[in-house]
């Protein structure tokens, strides 16, 4: 094996499994087979002959067991995996469990999940009941599950497959991939990214293991499954990446991409999970987070700092009213937790200056004042040598300019005066 400075061998595991649950209450009315074939004409190909074949094989099993005679799922857990209520309640009720288990060897596809989520959906459809991802530790409705296996052109949204959890320490908070051990890979870690950049590095995260996904399968396309896939130390991410991974490809935009530095994080305990960590690349002057900051910037590039300032009455003009008359709203909206999910509020404030105000863009971190924001600067101001990427703000509500709410593939709603310019109407100096 050839080893070098530019990849990273890392090893493959021998099988990967799959294992899903149905909670009943009593024994199920319907087999797995006559599940699955009522799925005929709805589940595209090769799922639906996939399932029907590993269903035929000693790849999968079907079994019904007690409640009692499966290892306890941690409530706690499936809570903080978007478990409800009434999800929690049907599975204490539940007397038996339909457990679908199979394997396969890695690479693409992975006939082991596709094909043991589709059995699993098609049964808990016949019996009005959920579905619970084991591996994930989430409850799926069957319509969900189903939805997230490939379409007639076999494509999949990442994030329906890969979580992102993150936990808060002392050095920022602490990233991780939940899924991509399905396929095989380590899972994903970013360590001391600031707290500003919440669902925005989430994205990133999420966009590096679509790219190094289709790297490790790669490496895995042969008839003889490899002891090592050689992946590339520096990951490159784009726009387009993320937007792929949430399954909207049109909207990735043509950014620049940022570069990530892939080091292996192994486990000192057996019982723990080595991990794949993302690092600034060799050689970054500054903490990481001011790196993550700046990535997050050039890959939601949809905003960027502004110097001119807008006459009376201009494009610009009516783009700011616009963006002013909202600002009671989007505050409402963001203090309820009603924006869309993976997104981040953001808003264009003005600095002072010799030659006019300068307009920066900060993340929103809390907006308990009506009147003051609390967040962290998006970008480096040319007027103030202490507002820098990821460094605390406090912006006065009188001063915004204009906000956004950014998605995976840029800005998802406001950013009136950057359309302005990115129209070609600046206002005159």
């Amino acid at each position: 094996m050839l080893i070098t400075d530019d990849f990273l061998p890392v090893p493959v595991p021998e099988s990967l499994s799959a294992t899903y649950l149905v909670p009943t209450v009593g024994l199920p009315s319907v087999t797995a087979r006559t599940a699955v074939r009522g799925l005929a004409g709805r589940l595209a190909e090769p799922v639906y002959g996939l399932a029907r074949q590993m269903l035929d094989s000693p790849l999968m099993s079907v079994d019904i067991q007690p409640v009692g005679e499966f290892p306890e799922l941690p409530p706690d857990l499936l809570t903080a995996f978007g478990a409800s209520e009434a999800q929690l309640d049907r599975l204490a009720a539940a007397t038996h469990l339909v457990v679908v288990q199979a394997e396969y060897r890695p690479g693409w596809p992975p006939a082991h999940e596709w094909a043991a989520r589709a059995v699993a959906a098609a049964v808990a459809e016949a019996v009005n009941g959920d579905v619970v991802d084991v591996f994930g530790l989430q409850f799926l409705d069957p319509a969900a599950a189903l939805r997230s296996l490939p379409d007639a052109e076999g494509r999949v949204r990442l994030v329906d497959w890969v979580l992102v959890p993150y936990s808060s320490d002392a050095e920022g908070l602490w990233f991780t991939t939940k899924g991509l051990r399905r396929f095989g890979l380590l899972e994903l870690q970013t360590q001391g990214v600031p707290d500003h950049l919440t669902r925005a590095w989430g994205a990133v995260m999420t966009g590096a293991a679509r790219r190094l996904l289709r790297d490790w399968t790669d490496g895995l396309a042969g008839e003889e499954v490899p002891a090592f896939v050689q992946l590339p130390v520096l990951a490159t991410v784009t726009g387009h990446d993320i937007a792929v991974a949430y399954g909207n490809p049109e909207q990735h935009g043509a950014t620049a991409p940022v570069l990530l530095r892939l080091e292996l994080d192994p486990a000192t305990d057996p019982d723990a999970d080595s991990f794949l960590s993302l690092h600034p690349p060799a050689g970054h002057a500054g903490p990481a987070g001011r790196y993550f900051a700046t990535a997050c910037a050039t890959l939601f590039s949809g905003i960027q700092p502004d110097v001119r300032y807008a006459r009376s009455g201009d494009a610009m003009s009516r783009a700011i009213a616009t963006a002013r008359a909202g600002l009671d709203d989007i505050r409402a909206r963001f203090r309820a937790g009603r924006l869309p999910p993976e997104t981040q509020l953001v808003v264009k404030y003005g600095l002072p200056g010799d030659d006019g105000p300068e307009y920066v863009w900060a993340g929103v971190t809390t907006w308990d004042a009506p009147d003051r924001i609390v967040g962290a600067s998006a970008s480096d101001a040319n007027t103030d040598p202490t507002v820098r990427i990821g460094s605390p703000v406090v912006v006065e509500v009188a001063d915004i300019v204009d906000w956004a709410v950014l998605g995976g593939g840029g800005v998802v709603e406001g950013g009136w005066t950057q359309a302005v310019l990115d129209a070609g109407h600046p206002p005159t100096p």
